[in-house]
């Protein structure tokens, strides 16, 4: 684990002077920080606390954004503890091979102010490659005449790893043949050698098994192993011999793929078969970039090199007679370098914005300038090209600052393109170009603009809460946060607390909405300051008067003042002098309007009046005045309805009832202000003369019944003379007549049968109830008194009823044509000019044949003949019953219904009806 600056034994920090002549600032740039950890570290592990070497307390950390600047993200700096900690895998193996010191070099870059510090982290290697041998086995084919001391190259293993880590050794099993000698190449690489200790001999053994270790000296130690498989072979006494056993060539990394590289030579002592030498690499498979021709010997190149990826190679040949002995000898190949890689410019911690407030000599960004040449030809020269307000300086070995170097503004440059060209020092030299756009960041220094110096709106009254009733727009020239408005309500002239309740802004659009619906009666105008404010820092802002005008609408109608109503709501009575001439004011209607304007422009109508053109209404003052004079004909009591209605559109109207009567003095009034309960309507007007002609008739009819009976009693003194009360009493008789309805009769004749109960009772065609003994039984004469016809043992006065006031008929007893049962429930006459005349007819007819006593039980029971006069829909449900309504004069008798009576209705007191009967009498 790496431990940080502060552990010697792990990381050092080695200052470095450079000339007299650079900055303080290069100066700390150019002290770089060295840390020491294992490789294969896990990612996260803490390599050193690179903030506490560089003197950085953790509080600084935040503002100045230490970073690592690097081309691969091997290392990161925690943004809270400033620890340097491992990001990605560490393989030093995959980083550096075989170089014997492996170290990773990165910038550390801080914030403001900018500086840049080297940072090296060396990679120690730990032992995690075993040694791994190209074959599992191996196959040797040995002479019998092969003289002890004979040396055999075997196949060698692979290490990864360097140090003590790397291959150090080779175990041979343990044979009595054989040994085993481990040599040394010139890249300090080992190879072991197969020693033949004692001869041998094919008639006793044919072949030998042996195993070959490889260890490395790794704390813990790993190992491999390979089978070696000896073959003895007759005798082949000669092997073959290279002319050297190293062979050292250079070579140029363009040389061109076909280049011959080396031929190497071998001879053998033998003859024959024994003497043919082949050629091969010992490790054919691992061997791409050249070629070798196994017959001659001559290698070639077989892919294009490349000097920056590998500088050298170690090849071993083997040479291998017609016998099957071979002989080996190392080929190395030093790759030199030329002139072929174009300097490359790297950007490095290049910020996203550059604020065009930044002063003069600001570091903006870091340029590594790299060259995978070496020597002369990796030197580059670095310079800025084009007219722009920055340089470049030059820190230490390929890495240059570009800092500012005149005033930025943002409103006339928005940004720059800067071309940055890199050359170096080979022969020829090579250069390149990179270019970067910086953009420039704006500062808040323009405040928000609105469209107009002042808003005026105007918005009708009654709008719907949440409407739209304008919109404000201010600009800002700033970006981002220092160009985005918001807008607010920052004074009115209403209350605060009732402001909200008014109207609101969007902050976002600048859209005002009102919160309520206005009303031009209460609040015809308001005013308020609106406020644009930036998001910089510091805001920015602005304001803008804004007034509201909230124009009427015709919401409001009339109300009137004048005539005031009682306090049950009824009208009141005004008095009009007989005399009046035309034009005399008789009253004023007051009425008011709570619009304005053209909705408030009242003029007064007359709606209703009892006599036409009697009355005139001022259009626009509402003075009444005499149209005529009163005539004879002319009521005393007048009623008259005002409308009054407003200018809007569309119009607003109200009503005023004027009741007046004409009289020359208070008590000449009296009566007819005492008689106004209801006005007067020609409906009742008719139901009132039709119920009169109806008493009259029935009062006819009465009289002529008594009449009947009286002479009846007369001219029999026989008891059977009284068979009229007894039990069988109200039986329908035969038909004295044959009925003749063409002539309007009506075959229907009535019994009286009136008993001394109280009540009077008026029955149809016959009457089923039986009469106590306890009865008196009474007829009435034609002055409406009543006198005993059958007198019982006890016999009783009893007060008699008032006349019945309920005198309206129900749904059933409404007359119409057709069996219809039109009308409302409150029995109003029929308003049918035919069902009107029929029933007079018919109530004419009934009363004739009453008076002359030729009225006969003829026709079905219920009928009254009507179904033969008018058809047979026409039946008696159609015919109300006025029983109940008729008066007696002279008399508190009202002739009663027997289904009211049935239905268990009594008759209403005689008192409701006398005020409007006298009214009825006096007209």
């Amino acid at each position: 684990m790496g431990s940080g600056a502060g552990e010697r034994g792990w990381a050092e920090r080695r200052p470095v002077l450079f000339p007299f002549l650079l900055s303080l600032f290069c100066l700390a740039l150019s002290e770089q920080i060295r840390y020491r950890i294992p490789e294969e570290m896990p990612e996260g592990s803490v390599v050193g606390n690179l903030a506490k070497d560089l003197r950085l307390s953790v509080h600084e950390l935040p503002t100045r954004k230490l970073r690592v600047s690097s081309e691969k993200p091997y290392f990161t700096v925690s943004s809270e503890s400033g620890e340097l900690l491992v990001s990605s895998r560490l393989d030093r193996e995959q980083i550096c091979g075989k170089k014997p010191a492996c170290a990773l070099e990165f910038e550390a870059v801080a914030e403001n102010p900018l500086n840049f510090y080297h940072v090296s982290v060396e990679i120690e290697d730990v032992n995690d490659h075993t040694p791994k041998f190209m074959q599992n086995s191996f196959a040797l084919q040995i002479s019998e005449s092969t003289k002890p001391g004979a040396r055999f190259i075997l196949g060698f293993a692979h290490d990864a790893d360097i140090g003590t880590n790397s291959l150090q050794n080779y175990q041979l099993s343990p044979d009595d043949h054989f040994s085993l000698v481990i040599k040394e190449k010139l890249d300090g690489s080992k190879y072991p050698e197969l020693v033949l200790k004692t001869p041998l001999d094919r008639e006793e053994q044919t072949s030998y098994h042996l195993t070959l270790m490889a260890l490395d000296f790794g704390d813990p130690p790993l190992s491999s192993t390979a089978q070696i498989q000896v073959l003895v072979a007759d005798a082949n006494d000669n092997p073959p011999v290279f002319s050297q056993e190293l062979y050292r060539v250079e070579l140029p990394e363009n040389a061109l793929p076909g280049t011959t590289v080396l031929r190497v030579m071998a001879t053998d002592q033998d003859e024959g078969v024994n003497a043919e030498i082949t050629f091969s690499f010992t490790e054919a498979g691992q061997i791409t970039q050249f070629d070798l021709n196994s017959k001659i010997g001559e290698i070639t190149l077989l892919n294009a090199l490349d000097f920056e990826e590998v500088k050298e190679y170690s090849i071993v040949l083997e040479a291998k007679d017609g016998g099957g002995m071979i002989a080996q000898c190392t080929v190395e190949i030093e790759v030199l370098d030329i002139n072929d890689n174009v300097p490359e410019v790297i950007f490095q911690s290049l910020p996203d914005l550059i604020m065009e407030d930044t002063k003069l000599g600001t570091h903006i960004a870091l340029l590594k300038i790299r060259d995978k040449d070496s020597g002369h030809n990796g030197e580059v020269i670095c310079k800025l090209e084009g007219d722009v307000p920055f340089k470049i300086l030059n820190t230490s070995r390929n890495t240059y600052k570009l800092v500012t170097d005149g005033v930025l503004d943002r409103e006339q440059t928005p940004e720059y393109n800067i071309t940055i060209t890199a050359t170096d020092r080979g022969k020829p030299p090579l250069s390149s170009s990179s270019s970067i756009t910086l953009h420039i960041g704006d500062v808040n220094d323009n405040m928000p603009v609105f469209e107009r110096a002042s808003y005026v709106v105007h918005v009708a009254e009654n709008n719907p809460p949440g409407t739209s009733i304008t919109q404000v727009r201010a600009l800002d020239p700033d970006l981002g946060l220092n160009g985005h408005v918001s807008y607010s309500i920052v004074a009115s002239d209403l209350e605060p607390r009732a402001l909200s309740s008014y109207v609101s802004v969007s902050a976002q659009s600048g859209v005002v909405f009102a919160q309520r619906a206005f009303d031009h009666e209460q609040l015809r105008a308001f005013e308020l300051t609106l406020q644009a404010r930036d998001h910089g820092s510091p805001a920015l802002s602005t304001n803008v008067s804004l007034r509201v005008l909230v124009g009427d609408r015709n919401d409001n109608a009339p109300r009137v003042l004048y005539p005031p109503l009682g306090p049950d709501g009824s009208a009141l009575f005004d008095t009009v002098p007989r005399a009046a001439q035309p034009g005399y004011l008789v009253t004023k209607v007051v009425a008011v309007d709570a619009d304005s304007g053209h909705n408030a422009w009242l003029s007064y109508h007359v709606l209703q009046a009892s006599e036409p053109g009697l009355f005139s209404v001022g259009l626009r003052t509402g003075e009444v005045r005499t149209a005529r004079a009163l005539g004879d004909r002319d009521a005393a009591r007048q009623r008259l309805l005002v409308a009054v209605r407003d200018g809007g559109q569309p119009a607003l109207s109200a009503t005023a009832t004027l009741l007046l009567v004409f009289a020359d003095s208070l008590q000449e009034a009296l009566p007819d202000l005492s008689d106004h309960s209801e006005p007067t309507d020609p409906q009742a007007e008719l139901q009132f003369y039709l119920v009169v002609a109806l008493a009259l008739i029935s009062v006819l009819f009465l009289l002529a019944v008594i009449l009947a009976v009286a002479l009846h009693l007369r001219r029999s003194s026989s008891p059977a003379a009284w068979g009229c009360f007894q039990p069988g009493v109200c039986v329908k008789s035969g038909p004295v007549v044959p009925p003749n309805y063409s002539e309007g009769t009506l075959p229907y004749s009535y019994n009286l049968c009136v008993a001394h109960t109280g009540k009077t009772e008026f029955n149809f065609l016959k009457c089923n109830e039986q009469l106590s003994s306890g009865q008196d039984i009474l007829c009435g004469d034609s002055s409406g008194a009543l006198f005993p016809l059958c007198n019982s043992s006890e016999s009783t006065s009893h007060q008699q009823a008032p006349p019945n006031t309920d005198w309206r008929f129900s749904q059933a007893q409404r007359p119409g044509t057709s069996g219809s049962q039109n009308g409302d429930e409150t029995g109003t006459w029929p308003n049918n000019q035919f069902d009107t005349e029929m029933l007079q007819a018919m109530i004419l007819a009934s009363a004739s044949e009453a008076a002359d006593g030729s009225s006969t039980l003829g026709g079905s029971a219920g009928t009254m003949g009507l179904s033969a006069r008018y058809g047979p829909q026409f039946t008696l449900q159609h015919v109300p019953d006025y029983r109940q309504n008729v008066y007696i004069p002279g008399s508190n008798a009202t002739l009663t219904n027997a289904a009211g009576k049935r239905d268990g209705k009594a008759p209403a007191g005689g008192n409701g009806n006398k005020k409007k009967s006298g009214k009825k009498e006096k007209k």
